[in-house]
């Protein structure tokens, strides 16, 4: 435990970013020191990536999410922080992108990162089909052969989302590459794990049902629901349910995604 200490996270936070406490709270929760940094201290050289080992890019509304979600928060970093972000990855440190983490962490072009193609752009995620807004809870299906390291052991498992622009796309031969390569790490599914039949299963008409992929080395995730939303079983819509059937867990599931990450990392120190 006592390694799983010494694991530091960043979260970058404001800038309309709101999802700061629940992520810090799922990686303090696996033993980690999770510290909450402002954009602009980062930016500004008060605080520098080399001083972690986890950085997370979290949900939220980053710049009103003008010109696109994610574009303006992704282009700060790839333009200010090009060197500290190609030395991160190259030092075999982890980064994990939820919701508009993961919109930015695309735009960044930290995932997929083809035959290593770091900050070049070859995915993005556009407007749900469905064209509002969707606040709902979803099934995954993980990759068993995923080098992805955050999804490490997990079969099914629910999240919420909350996005309008959660469309996983991508051109056709990128998109081979991604499935070929087993970097689409997780996909949405039907409540018992088989393909999902369309809408609603699929919430917002992603390619392939593509949910979440990694790059090449597994190390760096992005996807679109919010594992920091379920840390408590309490968060569950049918935790009720579950609790007169006797099968109400200590931990939500989305935990594991935290649990896989600081396990990794502490084991790297």
């Amino acid at each position: 435990m006592r390694k799983r200490e010494q694991v530091k996270v960043l979260i970058i936070t404001g800038a309309g970013l709101n999802c700061e406490k629940e992520t810090a709270a799922a990686f303090a929760s696996c033993g980690a020191t999770a510290e909450q940094v402002h954009l602009n201290d980062l930016l500004a050289g008060k605080r520098t990536l080399g001083e972690f080992h986890i950085l997370a890019l979290i949900g939220g509304f980053s710049f009103g999410d003008h010109l696109g979600s994610g574009t303006v928060f992704a282009n700060k970093l790839k333009f200010k922080l090009t060197d500290d972000l190609r030395k991160f990855v190259s030092d075999g440190k982890l980064v994990i992108g939820i919701c508009n983490g993961f919109q930015t962490l695309t735009r960044l072009g930290l995932a997929p990162a083809l035959d290593g193609q770091y900050l070049t752009q070859q995915a993005a995620l556009t407007e749900n089909d469905s064209g509002v807004f969707r606040d709902d809870w979803i099934t995954l299906k993980a990759d068993p052969e995923s080098p992805c390291v955050f999804t490490r052991g997990i079969d099914v498992i629910r999240m919420p989302i909350r996005h309008g622009e959660g469309k996983f796309v991508a051109d056709p031969d990128v998109l081979a590459r991604i499935e070929s390569g087993h970097l689409a790490a997780v996909r949405y599914c039907a409540a018992d794990g088989s393909k999902a039949k369309g809408f609603p299963e699929n919430p917002n008409g992603s390619l392939n049902d593509i949910a979440g992929i990694c790059d090449e080395s597994g190390r760096i995730f992005g996807l679109m629901p919010h594992p920091e939303a379920f840390l408590s079983p309490f968060n569950a819509p049918d935790w009720q349910k579950r609790k007169l059937e006797g099968k109400l867990p200590e931990w939500g599931e989305g935990r594991v995604i935290f649990e896989n990450a600081v396990e990794f990392a502490a084991s790297c120190l």
